[in-house]
Order: structure tokens, then sequence, then C-alpha cells
């Protein structure tokens, strides 16, 4: 069985829980307290390099890293339900909406980035007005992006994707932040379309084992 290394509270990791339940695949979790530094000890370390959360380990030992690389894996592998569309276009669309917020919202409001804001003078309050506002301002572009859409209820269409499981823990997280979300319903709308779904609920943070 595979093993996925993560957190309870981890967006990252969460994207790759909603991936796996949507694909009807099984995999043994396994945690690694980011408040406690557990993702740089030694023997996770020599898992991955990088100290973060999520990995997956595979049946044949193989650990790969990355949400988006992993769920990428995964839609590969087990193609059914599709995570992307068919046609090359939409898949570049959907792709970009789940970058924007992998690679532009999510990486510079995480733990480990406003650690370091402290760590150069900042107090609590002003690292999360940093979080607070790099969320406000990639979530009003991901609301444009889905609107060119047009369709749903999902933020691209009639099915959750990529794109979505990648928004729904970012929500989570501006609400953490008090982020003020009622200017952007295509991304409320395909929140709520998710929320239906025990992919999205029951792989939220509150319901894993480690949850605090």
């Amino acid at each position: 069985m595979m093993q996925l290394f993560g957190y309870f509270r981890s967006s990252a990791a969460w994207r790759v829980r909603i991936a796996l339940h949507l694909k009807g695949i099984a995999a043994e979790q396994q945690f690694r307290h980011l408040r406690r530094d557990e993702q740089r000890a030694p023997e996770f370390l020599a898992l991955n390099p990088q100290g973060l959360v999520p990995a997956l380990r595979l049946a044949d030992g193989a650990v790969l890293t990355q949400s988006l690389a992993i769920c990428e894996y995964l839609e590969e592998t087990h193609p059914a339900p599709p995570l992307l569309p068919a046609e090359a276009a939409p898949r570049a669309r959907v792709r970009a909406f789940a970058q924007a917020i992998a690679c532009e919202i999510h990486p510079v409001q995480n733990l480990r980035v406003l650690n370091r804001l402290k760590a150069l003078g900042l107090n609590q309050d002003q690292a999360n007005a940093w979080a607070h506002d790099t969320i406000a301002e990639g979530l009003a572009a991901c609301e444009a992006l889905a609107r060119a859409d047009g369709a749903g209820p999902f933020c691209f269409g009639d099915r959750p994707g990529l794109a979505d499981l990648c928004l729904v823990p970012q929500i989570y997280n501006a609400r953490r932040f008090g982020v003020e979300l009622n200017a952007m319903p295509r991304l409320l709308a395909a929140e709520a379309a998710c929320l239906t779904m025990p992919a999205f609920t029951e792989t939220a943070p509150e319901r894993q084992p480690d949850a605090e």
C-alpha cells in the first residue's frame, strides 16, 4: 500500500488526500508534526530532502514529493475519474489555476515563511497580515480565472478536478487568516459544490487522526 506523509493542517497534504479519495486509492497515513519540526528529522529528510509534506511512498518504495506532481502522477496512473480535461487548452487553464494557488499563493503564506518573517523582526500580527494580503490578492485573481470559464458548478465544469482540490484547502486557510470572501462568489460556489462530496469533507483537517 502507498504511504502518505502529511500533517492535518497542511494544505498541500490535503490536496493529495482529496485526489486519492476522488480516485478511490488507499494510502496509509503517516504524520509529521510541522510545528514540532518533525519534517526536519533525518529519517524524513532521507525521504524528502526539502523537509516538506506531503511525500508519497509508493508500494515499490519510490518516493514522490510536491503535491501537484503527486496529483499528476495519480492522474497518469489512475486516469478515472479524471482530474484534468481531455483537451490541451482546457487542461492548461486548469493547471494555471492550480499553480496560481500552489505556486503563487500558498508558498508565501505557509508556516516556514511566516516563521522567517518573525525571525526578521515582524510580530505575529504583522506576519498574519502578510498572509492575509497574499491570500486575498491571489484568490481575487483566481475568482477572475474561474469566472472566465463560466460553467460550473465546480471551478472548471461539472466535476471536481485539480483546480478544486487546490481551491478548497486555500479557502480554508483564507478563513483562518480572516480574508473577506464575499467578493468571490464563483469560488464560494465551487467550494460549496465540493463540500457536498466525501472526498473533500472526509479529508478535511479536523477529520484527520492527527488533528489537534
